[in-house]
């Protein structure tokens, strides 16, 4: 039993019920007696997770004598572990670790059993947390909050809604985008793993939607969610995530879905950016999805993938439009001015505050 290399007491860390209607607790508590192991358990975690749940998980560690977590679930239960695990050892509050203030000491150690191909979140460091009061949303990594052990079964994703499907598969995607759109030549090999990466996605979400129990293409997102975010096709380049952070505002002062904050995210951006970044964008139209370019100016690409995009997410049936999620009126200078508060326009491809308006303007 994996889990036994957490040490003598384990956090069993759930989100909703999902995991005890289809057997899997059940399943996990019964290796865990078989193995001698004993464990708390804690449930509620949600999409976007709280800082304020960490907190409560953090209590119930110091109280409980935990010696590692198990997260059992998607990339926002993966995260919350990580986020307790780096915190039970320090003294301040959890927040501080996203708002960089303190580095975490000797972090618990986790495993993680995956139930969503989406975030990467079991094969990386990093931990992505919201905190309601201040309506932040703050990513934060560490070598030490790699999980010790990751169990991929996509069966274990049958059971996956279709659009949680397609946000997990647009999460991948974007994950890929992000450190395929830089300006360094010869990255051929990274180059072509992500292009791989991308396309294998592109062709199997669509399918896994339709076909919830399709093996082979279960099998495809969840591999392309850990080669997407482990660090292999970013090494040696410097990737964007500037739709990252423009996602985080959304969900953080909205509360979309991740992966319905990047499907009307990166559409806009990339209609806005790609006359900047021509080759990168000549080579994905060409490459991933078999869109020629000849001819075409440089205008003329940023419209192109923007319809590309918007074509796919329409084929897995979730939308392009900030007014698909969500019926309030976007704060949308609010958003940009939080943004612009941690992060330089240096730090988001130096786009300006008025580009970053644009931006959001173009997804509303």
């Amino acid at each position: 039993m994996a889990a036994a290399h957490l040490g003598g007491k384990v956090l069993l860390l759930l989100g909703g019920a999902s995991a005890r209607k289809s057997g899997l607790h059940s399943r996990v508590a019964g290796s865990m007696a078989k193995a001698g192991v004993t464990y708390e358990e804690l449930w509620g975690v949600a999409p976007n997770p709280s800082i304020v749940f960490a907190r409560d998980g953090v209590r119930l560690c110091r109280e409980k004598g935990i010696s590692g977590i198990l997260a059992i679930g998607g990339g926002s239960v993966i995260d919350c572990a990580k986020a307790i695990a780096a915190a039970v050892r320090h003294e301040g509050d959890p927040w501080d670790l996203f708002e960089k203030k303190i580095k975490p000491h000797n972090p618990l150690p986790l495993g993680a059993l995956l139930t969503l191909a989406a975030t990467g979140s079991e094969s990386n460091g990093n931990s992505v947390m919201s905190n309601p009061k201040t309506e932040q949303k703050f990513a934060y990594y560490h070598p030490g909050l790699y999980p010790a052990f990751s169990i991929l079964d996509p069966e274990l994703t049958y059971t996956v809604p279709p659009d949680q499907t397609a946000f997990g598969a647009v999460d991948i995607l974007s994950h890929v985008y992000e450190q395929f759109f830089h300006g360094l030549e010869g990255t051929d090999l990274q180059d072509g793993m992500a292009i791989s990466i991308m396309r294998a996605v592109i062709k199997y979400a669509p399918v896994a939607v339709a076909e919830p129990d399709n093996y082979i293409a279960r099998a495809n997102l969840m591999w392309g969610s850990s080669l997407a975010l482990n660090g292999l096709i970013g090494a040696g380049t410097v990737g964007d995530w500037t739709c990252h952070m423009l996602e985080h505002e959304l969900s953080a002062k909205h509360g979309l879905a991740h992966g319905a904050g990047l499907a009307v995210v990166f559409p806009s951006w990339m209609r806005h950016v790609a006359s900047r970044k021509e080759g990168r964008f000549r080579l994905f139209l060409e490459k991933v999805w078999d869109i020629s370019t000849a001819g075409k100016s440089a205008q003329e690409l940023g419209p192109m993938a923007q319809e590309a995009l918007n074509g796919f997410h329409g084929a897995l049936g979730i939308g392009s439009r900030i007014g698909d999620y969500c019926q309030e009126k976007p704060r949308i200078t609010s958003m940009v001015d939080s943004l612009l508060s941690y992060k330089s326009p240096e730090n988001l491809g130096g786009l300006t505050r008025n580009e970053l308006i644009s931006i959001y303007e173009g997804a509303v």
